[in-house]
Protein backbone atom coordinates (compact mmCIF):
# COMPACT_ATOMS: atom_id res chain seq x y z
CA UNK A 1 0.00 0.00 0.00
CA UNK A 2 3.31 2.45 -0.62
CA UNK A 3 0.66 4.32 -3.16
CA UNK A 4 -1.20 5.37 0.43
CA UNK A 5 1.19 7.11 1.88
CA UNK A 6 2.30 10.31 1.83
CA UNK A 7 6.19 11.76 0.57
CA UNK A 8 7.53 12.41 3.86
CA UNK A 9 6.49 8.83 5.07
CA UNK A 10 8.32 7.61 1.76
CA UNK A 11 11.13 9.52 2.66
CA UNK A 12 11.56 7.97 6.15
CA UNK A 13 10.96 4.35 4.57
CA UNK A 14 13.77 4.73 2.29
CA UNK A 15 16.30 6.48 5.06
CA UNK A 16 15.43 3.31 7.24
CA UNK A 17 16.19 0.94 4.45
CA UNK A 18 12.29 -0.41 4.40
CA UNK A 19 11.88 1.04 0.57
CA UNK A 20 14.27 1.66 -2.52
CA UNK A 21 13.22 3.68 -5.10
CA UNK A 22 13.14 0.62 -7.58
CA UNK A 23 10.82 -1.16 -5.36
CA UNK A 24 8.31 1.96 -4.95
CA UNK A 25 9.32 2.43 -9.02
CA UNK A 26 8.34 -1.15 -9.43
CA UNK A 27 5.08 -0.52 -7.16
CA UNK A 28 3.78 2.17 -9.25
CA UNK A 29 4.62 0.14 -12.69
CA UNK A 30 2.24 -2.51 -11.53
CA UNK A 31 -0.29 -0.27 -10.46
CA UNK A 32 -0.42 1.08 -14.07
CA UNK A 33 -0.80 -2.26 -15.31
CA UNK A 34 -3.14 -3.08 -13.15
CA UNK A 35 -5.75 -0.09 -13.47
CA UNK A 36 -4.75 2.14 -16.19
CA UNK A 37 -4.33 -0.25 -19.02
CA UNK A 38 -6.65 -3.55 -17.14
CA UNK A 39 -9.18 -3.76 -14.79
CA UNK A 40 -10.80 -0.31 -14.85
CA UNK A 41 -8.50 1.00 -17.92
CA UNK A 42 -8.45 4.63 -16.51
CA UNK A 43 -6.55 5.80 -19.58
CA UNK A 44 -4.88 8.27 -17.46
CA UNK A 45 -0.87 7.31 -18.32
CA UNK A 46 -0.64 7.76 -21.82
CA UNK A 47 3.79 6.07 -21.91
CA UNK A 48 5.94 5.29 -19.84
CA UNK A 49 9.32 6.17 -19.51
CA UNK A 50 11.28 2.92 -20.47
CA UNK A 51 14.37 4.03 -18.06
CA UNK A 52 12.18 4.62 -15.04
CA UNK A 53 13.83 1.52 -13.03
CA UNK A 54 17.02 2.43 -14.69
CA UNK A 55 16.96 5.78 -13.01
CA UNK A 56 15.05 4.68 -9.80
CA UNK A 57 18.03 2.40 -9.28
CA UNK A 58 20.50 5.11 -9.83
CA UNK A 59 19.01 7.08 -7.08
CA UNK A 60 19.08 3.95 -5.16
CA UNK A 61 23.02 3.84 -5.25
CA UNK A 62 22.90 7.51 -5.01
CA UNK A 63 21.28 7.13 -1.43
CA UNK A 64 24.00 4.05 -0.66
CA UNK A 65 26.55 6.52 -1.32
CA UNK A 66 25.08 9.12 0.96
CA UNK A 67 23.86 11.27 -1.61
CA UNK A 68 20.26 12.44 -0.77
CA UNK A 69 18.63 15.07 -2.57
CA UNK A 70 16.10 15.47 -0.44
CA UNK A 71 12.58 14.74 -0.06
CA UNK A 72 11.64 13.88 -3.64
CA UNK A 73 14.53 11.51 -3.73
CA UNK A 74 14.03 8.79 -5.73
CA UNK A 75 10.18 8.86 -5.97
CA UNK A 76 7.70 8.40 -8.78
CA UNK A 77 6.26 11.25 -10.64
CA UNK A 78 3.95 11.59 -13.50
CA UNK A 79 4.03 14.53 -15.85
CA UNK A 80 1.25 16.08 -17.89
CA UNK A 81 1.76 15.27 -21.58
CA UNK A 82 2.26 18.89 -22.10
CA UNK A 83 5.62 19.01 -20.24
CA UNK A 84 8.31 18.12 -22.53
CA UNK A 85 10.93 15.60 -21.68
CA UNK A 86 14.43 15.03 -23.55
CA UNK A 87 14.37 11.04 -22.75
CA UNK A 88 13.10 10.08 -25.91
CA UNK A 89 8.95 10.15 -24.64
CA UNK A 90 6.81 12.23 -26.58
CA UNK A 91 5.18 15.59 -26.06
CA UNK A 92 2.03 15.55 -28.04
CA UNK A 93 -0.58 17.95 -25.83
CA UNK A 94 -3.17 15.31 -26.67
CA UNK A 95 -2.61 15.62 -30.38
CA UNK A 96 -2.45 13.12 -32.77
CA UNK A 97 -0.83 15.79 -34.81
CA UNK A 98 2.18 15.88 -32.61
CA UNK A 99 1.99 12.07 -31.48
CA UNK A 100 5.79 11.81 -33.35
CA UNK A 101 7.32 14.75 -31.31
CA UNK A 102 10.08 14.20 -29.05
CA UNK A 103 11.91 17.18 -27.51
CA UNK A 104 15.65 17.78 -27.47
CA UNK A 105 15.51 18.73 -24.14
CA UNK A 106 13.90 18.62 -20.37
CA UNK A 107 11.43 21.60 -19.83
CA UNK A 108 12.63 23.53 -17.27
CA UNK A 109 10.53 22.32 -14.87
CA UNK A 110 11.53 18.70 -15.46
CA UNK A 111 15.14 19.63 -15.04
CA UNK A 112 14.01 21.11 -11.27
CA UNK A 113 12.75 17.87 -10.75
CA UNK A 114 15.51 15.38 -11.88
CA UNK A 115 17.64 17.79 -9.60
CA UNK A 116 15.62 17.08 -6.83
CA UNK A 117 15.56 13.56 -7.25
CA UNK A 118 12.42 12.86 -9.05
CA UNK A 119 11.52 9.86 -10.75
CA UNK A 120 9.86 10.87 -14.06
CA UNK A 121 7.84 7.71 -14.80
CA UNK A 122 5.75 9.08 -17.50
CA UNK A 123 3.37 11.20 -19.32
CA UNK A 124 -0.65 11.29 -18.43
CA UNK A 125 -3.10 11.89 -20.72
CA UNK A 126 -4.89 15.72 -21.32
CA UNK A 127 -7.37 17.55 -23.07
CA UNK A 128 -6.10 18.17 -26.07
CA UNK A 129 -4.50 21.29 -26.59
CA UNK A 130 -5.90 22.05 -23.36
CA UNK A 131 -9.12 22.37 -24.25
CA UNK A 132 -8.49 25.00 -27.29
CA UNK A 133 -9.27 22.66 -30.18
CA UNK A 134 -13.52 22.43 -29.83
CA UNK A 135 -16.25 24.28 -27.54
CA UNK A 136 -18.07 21.16 -27.49
CA UNK A 137 -15.52 18.72 -26.76
CA UNK A 138 -15.58 17.15 -23.23
CA UNK A 139 -12.62 17.39 -21.15
CA UNK A 140 -11.71 13.66 -20.93
CA UNK A 141 -10.98 13.66 -24.55
CA UNK A 142 -7.82 13.90 -26.85
CA UNK A 143 -7.08 12.59 -30.08
CA UNK A 144 -3.70 11.50 -28.84
CA UNK A 145 -4.61 9.53 -25.66
CA UNK A 146 -8.19 8.71 -25.84
CA UNK A 147 -10.37 9.11 -23.07
CA UNK A 148 -9.53 9.60 -19.20
CA UNK A 149 -11.64 7.32 -17.30
CA UNK A 150 -13.12 9.15 -13.89
CA UNK A 151 -11.84 7.00 -10.83
CA UNK A 152 -14.91 7.86 -9.26
CA UNK A 153 -17.74 6.30 -11.39
CA UNK A 154 -18.65 9.77 -13.21
CA UNK A 155 -17.23 12.07 -16.14
CA UNK A 156 -14.48 14.78 -17.00
CA UNK A 157 -16.88 16.02 -18.66
CA UNK A 158 -17.46 19.59 -20.80
CA UNK A 159 -15.60 22.57 -19.12
CA UNK A 160 -13.85 20.03 -16.36
CA UNK A 161 -10.11 21.02 -16.62
CA UNK A 162 -7.18 19.79 -19.00
CA UNK A 163 -5.17 18.18 -16.56
CA UNK A 164 -7.68 15.21 -15.82
CA UNK A 165 -5.05 12.11 -16.62
CA UNK A 166 -2.91 14.08 -13.94
CA UNK A 167 -5.74 14.46 -11.43
CA UNK A 168 -7.22 10.58 -11.99
CA UNK A 169 -3.89 9.27 -11.85
CA UNK A 170 -3.17 11.25 -8.48
CA UNK A 171 -6.89 9.95 -7.01
CA UNK A 172 -6.23 6.46 -8.18
CA UNK A 173 -2.80 5.54 -6.59
CA UNK A 174 -0.59 5.62 -9.87
CA UNK A 175 2.39 8.29 -8.67
CA UNK A 176 3.73 9.46 -5.55
CA UNK A 177 2.68 13.07 -7.52
CA UNK A 178 2.09 14.22 -10.55
CA UNK A 179 2.25 17.67 -12.73
CA UNK A 180 -0.69 19.19 -14.26
CA UNK A 181 -0.48 22.77 -15.93
CA UNK A 182 -3.54 25.58 -15.75
CA UNK A 183 -3.76 28.41 -17.87
CA UNK A 184 -7.88 28.77 -16.26
CA UNK A 185 -9.67 26.18 -14.73
CA UNK A 186 -6.93 23.29 -15.51
CA UNK A 187 -5.57 22.55 -12.32
CA UNK A 188 -8.52 24.00 -9.78
CA UNK A 189 -11.16 21.64 -11.38
CA UNK A 190 -9.56 18.32 -12.13
CA UNK A 191 -8.47 18.32 -8.87
CA UNK A 192 -11.64 19.38 -7.28
CA UNK A 193 -13.77 16.64 -9.25
CA UNK A 194 -11.37 14.25 -8.56
CA UNK A 195 -10.68 14.55 -4.72
CA UNK A 196 -7.32 15.42 -4.81
CA UNK A 197 -5.05 18.66 -4.05
CA UNK A 198 -3.86 21.21 -6.84
CA UNK A 199 -1.85 23.70 -6.76
CA UNK A 200 -1.63 26.75 -9.09
CA UNK A 201 1.00 28.90 -8.46
CA UNK A 202 1.42 32.29 -9.54
CA UNK A 203 2.24 32.82 -13.06
CA UNK A 204 5.98 32.83 -13.34
CA UNK A 205 7.25 31.24 -10.51
CA UNK A 206 7.58 28.04 -12.27
CA UNK A 207 8.95 27.79 -15.57
CA UNK A 208 6.95 27.47 -18.70
CA UNK A 209 9.88 26.48 -20.85
CA UNK A 210 9.58 23.59 -22.72
CA UNK A 211 5.43 23.56 -21.96
CA UNK A 212 2.95 23.46 -25.09
CA UNK A 213 1.66 27.04 -24.44
CA UNK A 214 -2.15 27.36 -24.76
CA UNK A 215 -2.11 31.31 -23.57
CA UNK A 216 1.45 32.04 -22.51
CA UNK A 217 0.36 35.46 -20.05
CA UNK A 218 -1.85 32.88 -18.31
CA UNK A 219 -0.16 29.73 -18.12
CA UNK A 220 1.90 27.70 -15.49
CA UNK A 221 2.34 24.24 -14.24
CA UNK A 222 1.60 23.01 -10.49
CA UNK A 223 1.26 20.14 -8.70
CA UNK A 224 -1.42 17.45 -7.89
CA UNK A 225 -0.96 15.45 -4.70
CA UNK A 226 -2.83 13.42 -1.91
CA UNK A 227 -1.94 16.18 0.59
CA UNK A 228 -1.42 19.72 0.79
CA UNK A 229 1.92 18.93 2.55
CA UNK A 230 3.10 16.73 -0.42
CA UNK A 231 2.03 19.41 -2.71
CA UNK A 232 4.08 21.94 -0.96
CA UNK A 233 7.08 19.69 -1.41
CA UNK A 234 7.22 19.70 -4.97
CA UNK A 235 6.18 23.62 -5.73
CA UNK A 236 9.60 23.71 -3.61
CA UNK A 237 11.01 21.44 -6.56
CA UNK A 238 9.13 23.32 -9.11
CA UNK A 239 9.79 26.94 -7.93
CA UNK A 240 12.76 28.96 -9.22
CA UNK A 241 14.47 30.96 -12.36
CA UNK A 242 15.11 29.34 -15.59
CA UNK A 243 16.82 31.60 -18.22
CA UNK A 244 14.98 30.20 -20.76
CA UNK A 245 11.93 31.67 -19.14
CA UNK A 246 12.02 35.91 -18.38
CA UNK A 247 8.96 35.73 -16.32
CA UNK A 248 10.66 34.00 -13.54
CA UNK A 249 13.81 36.45 -13.35
CA UNK A 250 11.22 39.09 -12.17
CA UNK A 251 9.67 36.61 -10.16
CA UNK A 252 12.87 35.05 -8.45
CA UNK A 253 13.27 37.23 -5.53
CA UNK A 254 9.23 36.10 -4.64
CA UNK A 255 10.04 32.40 -4.48
CA UNK A 256 10.01 30.71 -1.35
CA UNK A 257 13.17 28.28 -1.00
CA UNK A 258 10.47 26.54 1.17
CA UNK A 259 7.15 25.87 0.57
CA UNK A 260 6.59 23.31 3.79
CA UNK A 261 7.62 26.19 6.34
CA UNK A 262 4.12 27.42 5.77
CA UNK A 263 1.85 24.17 6.67
CA UNK A 264 0.57 25.10 9.65
CA UNK A 265 -2.28 23.50 11.03
CA UNK A 266 -3.76 26.51 13.07
CA UNK A 267 -2.84 28.98 10.35
CA UNK A 268 -6.93 29.47 9.86
CA UNK A 269 -7.29 30.66 13.50
CA UNK A 270 -7.66 34.18 12.92
CA UNK A 271 -7.24 34.29 9.27
CA UNK A 272 -9.73 36.48 7.06
CA UNK A 273 -11.10 34.64 4.94
CA UNK A 274 -14.28 36.06 1.98
CA UNK A 275 -16.73 34.38 0.26
CA UNK A 276 -17.24 36.39 -3.03
CA UNK A 277 -21.17 34.67 -3.38
CA UNK A 278 -21.94 36.81 -6.74
CA UNK A 279 -21.60 34.67 -9.97
CA UNK A 280 -19.30 32.12 -8.32
CA UNK A 281 -22.18 30.49 -6.04
CA UNK A 282 -25.88 30.19 -7.25
CA UNK A 283 -24.81 28.55 -10.18
CA UNK A 284 -27.12 25.90 -12.07
CA UNK A 285 -26.24 22.57 -11.87
CA UNK A 286 -23.76 23.01 -8.73
CA UNK A 287 -26.48 22.91 -5.61
CA UNK A 288 -24.52 19.54 -4.66
CA UNK A 289 -21.39 20.88 -5.10
CA UNK A 290 -22.12 23.99 -3.23
CA UNK A 291 -23.48 22.34 -0.38
CA UNK A 292 -20.29 20.68 0.40
CA UNK A 293 -19.14 24.08 -0.02
CA UNK A 294 -21.14 25.17 2.83
CA UNK A 295 -19.72 22.69 5.21
CA UNK A 296 -16.50 24.00 4.17
CA UNK A 297 -17.44 27.65 5.43
CA UNK A 298 -18.59 26.28 8.97
CA UNK A 299 -15.40 24.43 9.19
CA UNK A 300 -13.01 27.33 9.02
CA UNK A 301 -15.30 29.39 11.10
CA UNK A 302 -14.88 26.65 13.63
CA UNK A 303 -11.59 26.71 13.46
CA UNK A 304 -11.04 30.23 14.23
CA UNK A 305 -11.38 31.87 10.95
CA UNK A 306 -13.19 35.03 10.64
CA UNK A 307 -15.50 34.40 7.54
CA UNK A 308 -16.54 38.19 5.59
CA UNK A 309 -20.02 36.48 3.89
CA UNK A 310 -20.40 38.13 1.62
CA UNK A 311 -16.99 39.46 -0.24
CA UNK A 312 -17.84 39.80 -3.39
CA UNK A 313 -15.41 40.95 -6.21
CA UNK A 314 -16.61 44.42 -7.25
CA UNK A 315 -15.72 42.84 -10.83
CA UNK A 316 -17.14 39.24 -11.10
CA UNK A 317 -19.71 40.20 -13.03
CA UNK A 318 -17.52 41.95 -16.51
CA UNK A 319 -15.03 38.79 -16.01
CA UNK A 320 -17.67 36.67 -16.50
CA UNK A 321 -18.97 38.42 -19.46
CA UNK A 322 -15.78 39.22 -21.02
CA UNK A 323 -14.92 38.13 -24.99
CA UNK A 324 -10.70 38.53 -25.04
CA UNK A 325 -8.80 38.25 -27.82
CA UNK A 326 -6.17 36.72 -25.41
CA UNK A 327 -6.44 33.04 -25.51
CA UNK A 328 -7.21 32.90 -29.61
CA UNK A 329 -4.40 35.09 -30.37
CA UNK A 330 -1.61 33.62 -27.82
CA UNK A 331 -2.52 30.05 -28.88
CA UNK A 332 -1.66 30.72 -31.90
CA UNK A 333 1.52 32.49 -31.77
CA UNK A 334 2.56 30.96 -28.43
CA UNK A 335 2.19 27.34 -30.00
CA UNK A 336 3.95 28.05 -33.53
CA UNK A 337 6.79 29.43 -31.30
CA UNK A 338 7.23 26.31 -29.48
CA UNK A 339 6.96 24.44 -32.72
CA UNK A 340 9.71 26.57 -34.40
CA UNK A 341 12.05 26.17 -30.94
CA UNK A 342 11.73 22.37 -31.49
CA UNK A 343 13.81 22.37 -34.60
CA UNK A 344 13.92 19.19 -36.79
CA UNK A 345 11.64 16.91 -34.30
CA UNK A 346 8.56 19.05 -35.34
CA UNK A 347 6.40 16.92 -37.08
CA UNK A 348 3.98 20.31 -38.17
CA UNK A 349 5.57 23.28 -37.96
CA UNK A 350 2.51 26.01 -37.88
CA UNK A 351 -1.32 25.92 -36.68
CA UNK A 352 -2.95 25.98 -40.40
CA UNK A 353 -0.61 22.94 -40.20
CA UNK A 354 -1.99 20.63 -37.23
CA UNK A 355 -5.46 22.19 -38.89
CA UNK A 356 -4.77 20.28 -41.95
CA UNK A 357 -3.94 17.20 -40.44
CA UNK A 358 -6.58 17.04 -37.80
CA UNK A 359 -9.07 17.37 -41.28
CA UNK A 360 -7.38 14.53 -43.27
CA UNK A 361 -7.58 12.50 -40.57
CA UNK A 362 -11.09 13.66 -38.92
CA UNK A 363 -12.41 9.76 -38.11
CA UNK A 364 -9.69 9.99 -35.50
CA UNK A 365 -9.26 13.50 -34.71
CA UNK A 366 -11.87 15.21 -35.04
CA UNK A 367 -15.11 13.65 -33.44
CA UNK A 368 -16.27 17.17 -31.88
CA UNK A 369 -14.53 19.34 -34.25
CA UNK A 370 -11.98 22.19 -34.34
CA UNK A 371 -13.62 25.70 -34.04
CA UNK A 372 -11.89 27.21 -31.72
CA UNK A 373 -8.44 26.01 -33.56
CA UNK A 374 -10.21 27.59 -36.86
CA UNK A 375 -10.61 30.79 -34.77
CA UNK A 376 -7.18 31.24 -33.94
CA UNK A 377 -5.55 30.39 -36.83
CA UNK A 378 -7.39 33.35 -38.57
CA UNK A 379 -5.55 35.80 -35.83
CA UNK A 380 -3.28 38.56 -36.82
CA UNK A 381 -0.95 37.89 -34.00
CA UNK A 382 0.38 39.56 -30.58
CA UNK A 383 1.22 43.17 -32.31
CA UNK A 384 -2.10 43.80 -32.74
CA UNK A 385 -3.91 46.92 -30.92
CA UNK A 386 -6.74 44.55 -29.87
CA UNK A 387 -4.33 42.26 -28.68
CA UNK A 388 -2.91 44.90 -26.00
CA UNK A 389 -6.03 46.36 -25.15
CA UNK A 390 -7.75 43.29 -24.45
CA UNK A 391 -4.83 42.17 -22.13
CA UNK A 392 -4.57 45.58 -20.39
CA UNK A 393 -8.63 45.12 -19.61
CA UNK A 394 -8.09 41.60 -18.51
CA UNK A 395 -5.47 42.37 -16.23
CA UNK A 396 -7.16 45.64 -14.77
CA UNK A 397 -10.18 43.70 -13.90
CA UNK A 398 -9.17 40.63 -12.49
CA UNK A 399 -6.37 41.92 -10.64
CA UNK A 400 -6.21 45.81 -9.29
CA UNK A 401 -10.40 46.09 -9.37
CA UNK A 402 -10.84 42.56 -8.69
CA UNK A 403 -8.88 40.00 -6.22
CA UNK A 404 -6.67 42.66 -5.16
CA UNK A 405 -9.69 45.12 -4.29
CA UNK A 406 -11.45 42.84 -2.70
CA UNK A 407 -8.52 41.30 -0.57
CA UNK A 408 -7.91 44.82 0.28
CA UNK A 409 -11.70 46.58 1.06
CA UNK A 410 -12.11 43.62 3.63
CA UNK A 411 -8.62 42.73 5.04
CA UNK A 412 -8.68 39.32 3.40
CA UNK A 413 -5.61 36.53 3.73
CA UNK A 414 -7.71 34.95 1.06
CA UNK A 415 -11.05 34.10 -0.94
CA UNK A 416 -12.54 30.43 -0.37
CA UNK A 417 -14.67 29.64 -3.86
CA UNK A 418 -16.39 25.98 -5.34
CA UNK A 419 -13.87 23.96 -7.40
CA UNK A 420 -13.24 26.09 -10.17
CA UNK A 421 -15.69 28.52 -9.77
CA UNK A 422 -13.46 31.51 -10.32
CA UNK A 423 -11.20 30.23 -12.69
CA UNK A 424 -11.75 32.56 -14.85
CA UNK A 425 -10.79 35.41 -12.69
CA UNK A 426 -7.53 33.62 -11.06
CA UNK A 427 -6.76 32.77 -14.67
CA UNK A 428 -6.54 36.18 -15.95
CA UNK A 429 -5.17 37.59 -13.11
CA UNK A 430 -2.12 35.12 -12.99
CA UNK A 431 -2.57 34.69 -9.46
CA UNK A 432 -2.40 31.79 -7.17
CA UNK A 433 -4.95 29.04 -6.33
CA UNK A 434 -5.01 26.11 -4.14
CA UNK A 435 -7.90 23.73 -4.31
CA UNK A 436 -8.09 20.89 -1.55
CA UNK A 437 -11.00 17.93 -1.22
CA UNK A 438 -13.90 19.29 1.02
CA UNK A 439 -16.30 16.68 0.67
CA UNK A 440 -18.49 14.62 -1.49
CA UNK A 441 -21.90 14.74 -2.76
CA UNK A 442 -24.80 12.32 -1.87
CA UNK A 443 -23.48 10.27 -4.73
CA UNK A 444 -20.40 9.72 -3.28
CA UNK A 445 -18.70 12.51 -6.11
CA UNK A 446 -15.88 14.46 -5.10
CA UNK A 447 -15.88 18.03 -4.08
CA UNK A 448 -13.08 20.82 -3.44
CA UNK A 449 -12.54 24.12 -2.53
CA UNK A 450 -10.22 26.64 -3.56
CA UNK A 451 -8.24 29.23 -1.70
CA UNK A 452 -7.49 32.48 -4.07
CA UNK A 453 -5.22 35.13 -2.78
CA UNK A 454 -3.44 38.09 -4.35
CA UNK A 455 0.07 37.52 -6.38
CA UNK A 456 2.66 35.44 -4.71
CA UNK A 457 0.64 35.01 -1.73
CA UNK A 458 1.08 30.66 -2.29
CA UNK A 459 2.40 30.30 0.91
CA UNK A 460 -0.14 31.82 2.88
CA UNK A 461 -3.00 29.70 0.83
CA UNK A 462 -1.06 27.04 1.26
CA UNK A 463 -1.36 27.08 5.17
CA UNK A 464 -4.32 28.18 4.78
CA UNK A 465 -5.71 25.06 2.89
CA UNK A 466 -3.48 22.56 5.02
CA UNK A 467 -5.22 24.00 8.41
CA UNK A 468 -8.46 23.18 6.78
CA UNK A 469 -7.20 19.65 5.53
CA UNK A 470 -6.02 19.18 9.11
CA UNK A 471 -9.93 20.60 10.64
CA UNK A 472 -11.25 17.97 8.53
CA UNK A 473 -9.18 15.88 9.62
CA UNK A 474 -9.09 13.49 6.50
CA UNK A 475 -6.97 13.73 3.70
CA UNK A 476 -7.97 12.83 -0.14
CA UNK A 477 -9.32 8.94 -0.15
CA UNK A 478 -8.59 6.22 -3.01
CA UNK A 479 -11.94 5.37 -4.93
CA UNK A 480 -13.62 2.16 -4.02
CA UNK A 481 -12.13 -0.45 -5.57
CA UNK A 482 -8.55 1.17 -6.21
Amino acid sequence: MWHTHSIAELARAMADGRLTAAGLTQHFLDRIAALNHAGPALNAVRELDPQALAIAAQFDAERAAGRVRGPLHGLPVLLKDNIGTGDGMACTAGSLALATLRPRHDAGLVRRLRAAGAVILGKCNMTEFADYLSDVMPSEFSSAGGVVRHPHGGRYDRGGGSSVGPACAVAAGLCVAAIGSETQNSIQTPASQSGVVGVKPTVGLVSRAGVVPLAISQDTAGPLARSVADAAVLLTALAGVDLDDTLTLAAGPQVDPDYTRHLDPHALHGARIGVPRQVYFGRAGHEAAEAVTEQAIATLRAAGAIVVDPADVPTAHEVARLRSSVFAREFKAGLEMFLAGQGEAAPVRTLADIIAFNAAHAGECLPYGQALAESAARTDGLDAAAYHADRRRDIALSRELGIDAVCRRYGLDALLTPGGAAARLTGKAGYPAVTVPAGYTDDGMPVGVSFIGPAFSDGRLLALAHAFECARGELAALPDGL
